[in-house]
């Protein structure tokens, strides 16, 4: 009987037939020559599993695992082909599948979560040098040269609930309106989101938010609330608040009427304190404060994903092949998540990643069956030894 491996085991949480409903309705195979959206896919999620370096590396070390092939519904491949098709094959169908598997993943994690806080962000990823200042000089920023990666991410599950790859130069708050509000749920994110009427719609579609408020926002106090006598030394302020001015600047109208939490939080550290706003008058200035600080998850998860992830040195360098790589390394961290849920693995994702990495053509049912049969072996050696000396 035939046993899957462990890259067999990960490529089961993508449904195949979706896959090529997809590719279908972009028709990303009309002009394939024979190599499929999947294979490139496949290839792609390889290289990111094994750690694969160059094209050269990967076409030597995928071809090498020729038996494999026919179970992955690949055949061997061309480095010249890959690099042809991560520089014409539309990108969004890449986008598409990763979405589609977050929308997947967090259905299926969501149901140990009670409570849903997302945190919002967004990182910038250097790309600089022939082949990439053709493209991305253009939407250069005064500090960045590339593209920004785009997240919202569940604090819970750590998964990515939300993701978008655009120009250097697109503002965060522009990319923040594509985001769909989910009623119930805390949105964290820092002073880059900075929309009063964004804002508005959060509070509107029931949701709630934690952010700062900027230096010069234009307020009037309606109400200081008491501050609990245990949280004196944290809590510094906690008013009730409203904006001052309909027109903040002109031609701008501030649609944001309800009332707004003003917390201020005293940091030792730091010369001022933090001033945070929310919508949220449930909880306490202390959880607030507590909330806000979670957003520091959203940080260290894009320090994870560049340093494990391959989206440091790429594959390609249009700005269709960068697309896909760190569309197929989203995919590749998705279904490590899945499987790790599915399988209830107790390691970490950077333990998992190291153990898939070295074992990926490994079939984990038939290494489990040996230890048993070695271990049911030397059990009986060991009974017969002791039947002897009796």
């Amino acid at each position: 009987m035939y046993r899957n491996t462990r890259f067999e085991q990960l490529l089961k949480g993508l449904s195949r037939g979706e896959f090529e409903n997809m590719v279908s309705n972009r028709e990303s195979d009309k002009h394939s020559k024979g190599f499929s959206s999947w294979h490139q896919l496949v290839t792609m999620m390889y290289a990111q599993l094994s750690g694969c370096r160059s094209l050269r590396e990967l076409e030597t070390g995928f071809n090498n695992q020729a038996a494999h092939h026919y179970h992955l519904g690949c055949r061997e491949v061309k480095r010249t082909t890959l690099s042809d098709a991560n520089a014409k094959r539309d990108a969004e169908l890449f986008m598409d599948v990763c979405r589609s598997l977050m929308g997947k993943v967090n259905r299926k994690l969501r149901r140990d979560v009670n409570d849903f806080l997302y945190l919002l962000d967004s990182s910038p990823i250097t790309l600089k040098g022939r082949g990439y200042d053709e493209w991305t000089l253009e939407d250069r920023t005064r500090n960045t040269q590339g593209v920004k990666l785009h997240l919202l991410l569940n604090s819970k599950t750590e998964v990515p609930h939300y993701f978008n790859i655009t120009a250097a130069n697109i503002n965060d708050i522009t990319d923040a309106t594509h985001v769909e509000i989910e009623q119930g749920a805390t949105y964290v994110f820092d002073k880059g989101y900075c929309d009063y009427n964004w804002w508005h719609e959060i509070n509107t579609s029931d949701a709630k938010f934690v952010t700062r408020f900027k230096k010069n926002a234009s307020l009037v106090i309606v109400k200081a609330q008491a501050i609990p006598t245990a949280a004196r030394e944290v809590v510094l302020k906690d008013y009730i608040v409203k904006f001052k001015n309909k027109h903040p600047r002109a031609k701008h109208i501030n649609n944001y009427e309800a009332p707004l939490r003003q917390i201020v939080i005293d940091r030792p550290d730091h010369d001022t304190p933090l001033i945070l706003a929310t919508n949220d008058f449930e909880r306490s200035a202390e959880e607030i404060a507590a909330c806000y600080k979670k957003r520091w998850g959203v940080e260290l998860y894009f320090k994870w994903v560049k340093q494990n992830l391959k989206i440091k040195r790429y594959l390609g360098r249009s700005e269709n092949a960068i697309r896909i790589q760190i569309a197929t390394a989203l995919i590749s961290y998705l279904l490590m998540a899945l499987h790790r849920h599915t399988y209830r693995v107790k390691s970490s994702m950077k333990e998992l990643l190291v153990l898939v990495s070295t074992s990926l053509f490994q079939r984990p049912e038939i290494d489990q069956y040996l230890m048993k049969k070695r271990r049911n072996e030397a059990q009986d050696e060991m009974l017969q030894r002791q039947e002897v000396l009796i």
